[in-house]
């Protein structure tokens, strides 16, 4: 692993990256022609295939670039930047995103505002249908009960369209990897992004672990990308619906205390055999390999989960009495199929907390 020489700044944009030369690309000439003074972007290639680190070199000698020797994920490669970043806040930025302009600044001025926000996401539209909420976080992350995450404009597959509907900025349980905003102090503090998720949903738990330490977590919807979503992996693969599974089963496993766990993992194993019928009555055999493939991984890996619940419980200070009041106390699962709710206002929720 390579680096430039550090300097205390106050932001450091952290971009773990893999392959995709012309999207990353247009993501750092967004950045660059926007980016605020006092300022480091960190590229962190993860053993990219094509000429990415080259490229890099060549064309953008203001970035700084680590070079991995392999793929370390989304998680390991934000780890990596962290490690050599020096500024205040870090902005754990897709590569695959371009950016309304001021929207960094928007999001510093959030936190500096409000001491006791660990973190920030801005709004998520997506990239080819600019109306629209992106999948991947939305106007900002919120969690049911058994770990199923949603968003204000997305619930599973149904995207609205942006009318200004979520444009308030409050309080959210999580806040998406796309565009993470965290004050560094505090993301030392909980361990960083645990490298066992590789990615996806590492910035649900990091999220669980500022709220477990008495933390906010806001959207900012003044500050605005967009967002191509599943660039480096496809929607539909199995890799995707394995590690959403695993991941998202891992956290219920490891982040509530265990009688909550004990109560309400049987429920979930329920609904994970339910999602294995539907899959299988739609011949969606990435989905059916997915699920398969992660219940196999809890099985084989009883270690890993001991493992985390006794980190989590090392950085905890509050109870999951409190913790659930920031959660959908109900089944995401059976608002949407079930009670055909297909939107965040459907839910009755209107502004969170």
């Amino acid at each position: 692993m390579t680096a430039a020489e550090s300097r205390p700044c106050q932001i450091s944009i952290i971009i773990p990256h893999w392959n995709g030369i012309s999207v990353l690309s247009e993501c750092l000439d967004s950045l660059l022609g926007d980016v605020p003074e006092d300022t480091e972007i960190i590229v962190v290639d993860n053993h990219s295939t094509d000429g990415s680190p080259q490229y890099l070199k060549e064309r953008y000698p203001q970035v700084r670039l680590v070079e991995n020797r392999e793929n370390r994920g989304y998680a390991g490669g934000c780890n990596d930047g962290a490690a050599v970043a020096s500024g205040r806040y870090y902005l754990f930025l897709n590569n695959d995103t371009i950016h309304r302009p001021g929207w960094i600044q928007t999001l510093v001025a959030a936190l500096e505002a409000e001491p006791d926000v660990a973190a920030v996401q801005p709004k998520i539209l997506n990239y080819y249908q600019r109306d629209l909420f992106d999948y991947a976080g939305g106007s900002g992350g919120e969690l049911d009960l058994f770990v199923y995450p949603f968003a204000r404009g997305r619930i599973f597959q149904s995207q609205e369209r942006d009318e200004g509907q979520y444009d308030d900025p409050v309080d959210i349980f999580w806040a998406s990897g796309t565009a993470l905003m965290v004050r560094a102090e505090c993301f030392r503090e909980v361990g960083r992004f645990d490298e066992s998720f590789f990615a996806h949903m590492e910035e649900i738990d990091l999220c669980w672990k500022f709220h477990l330490q008495g933390k906010r977590v806001k959207i900012i919807p003044s500050a605005v990308i967009y967002h191509r979503n599943a660039v480096t992996l496809t929607m539909y693969s199995f890799r995707k619906y394995y590690l959403n599974h695993r991941n998202s089963l891992m956290l219920l496993l490891t982040n509530y205390n265990l009688p909550l766990t004990l109560y309400l993992f049987p429920l979930r194993f329920v609904l994970e055999w339910v999602a294995l019928g539907y899959a299988l009555v739609y011949r969606d055999w990435n989905h059916v390999r997915g699920i398969c493939a992660a219940l196999g991984w809890l099985i084989f890996h009883p270690g890993d989960i001991v493992r985390r619940r006794r980190f989590v419980r090392s950085v905890r200070t509050v109870k999951d009495r409190q913790l659930v009041r920031s959660l959908y106390r109900g089944s995401i699962v059976v608002a949407y199929y079930v009670l055909r709710k297909k939107s965040y206002r459907a839910l009755g929720l209107g502004s969170p907390r």
